[in-house]
């Protein structure tokens, strides 16, 4: 049997989502607690990784299973085996059809920022800080001069393993909440560092040393060296995840701290 999971973390202490030698990843810690209660070894499929100091409010994992347990079992039953930065939400029974990672058809992201001049000392590690002030109007320009189907090859790691460089950016909104901005991204998937490389750009932009029309230049010359560099991992969550409506799963976690 197959069975999908939704889960969230947070990234502090872990060294992104991808199982490692030294077993410091999240995936690490769930394979362990999961293969604890099915009492075999269990491997997951994710919808997809996320890097060192990135948060999840919501991820979702599949894995493959002869072991019956109660789907109880796979939530709080995990849950006592798992670190205290992980926690299942979860589990479905789910058709051979489903994968997390394949059948997957938009993902978004949302980057947490303080906008002040003193840095974060409660939620450090939690969120993202800048110091000068940010114009959101500018922001929310330069924002909308990415959206579309585009090569975002400028705002792509060189370690990205992706087969192309071409996303389908469907939706980036900055909005004000006083000393923060939070700064939502949807699309049919991203690139390594996509989302912190495009908030480098958006900051350059709202701290007035680039035009909006800045970002458009540096989107169509593909060229990673004319963009920002990447911006700082502690106010990343992955949040949204959408599958077909037949799947019927969860596409957001209604226990999102920033909603």
């Amino acid at each position: 049997m197959r069975i999908v999971l939704g889960l969230e973390y947070c990234g502090l202490g872990f060294c992104g989502w991808q199982s490692q030698l030294q077993g410091c990843g999240v995936q690490d810690a769930l394979e362990t607690a999961l293969s604890i209660i099915a009492g075999v070894k269990i491997g997951v499929i994710a919808a997809g990784r996320t890097d060192t100091g990135v948060h999840a409010a919501l991820q979702v994992v599949h894995f493959d299973t002869t072991v019956a347990r109660p789907l109880t079992a796979w939530v709080r039953g995990v849950n006592s085996h798992l670190p205290p930065g992980v926690a299942v939400l979860w589990a479905h029974e789910i058709s051979d059809d489903f994968h997390a990672r394949f059948a997957a058809n938009q993902r978004g992201y949302r980057y947490v920022l303080l906008n002040h001049a003193v840095r974060p000392g409660l939620n450090h590690g939690l969120i993202g800080w800048y110091h000068r002030p940010l114009d959101v109007d500018a922001m929310n320009r330069a924002a909308a001069l990415l959206i579309g189907l585009h090569d975002f090859s400028a705002f792509r790691a060189a370690a990205c393993q992706a087969k192309s460089p071409s996303k389908d950016l469907r939706r980036v909104q900055v909005e004000r909440r006083g000393d923060y901005l939070l700064c939502d991204f949807l699309a049919d998937g991203f690139l390594h560092h996509m989302v912190r490389n495009l908030m480098g750009c958006l900051i350059q932009v709202g701290a007035g040393y680039q035009s909006p029309e800045w970002i458009q230049t540096v989107l169509q010359s593909r060229d990673r060296s004319l963009a920002a560099p990447t911006f700082d991992a502690a106010g990343l969550y992955l949040t949204h995840i959408r599958y077909p409506a037949h799947f019927a799963l969860p596409e957001t976690s209604d226990r999102w701290l920033y909603a």
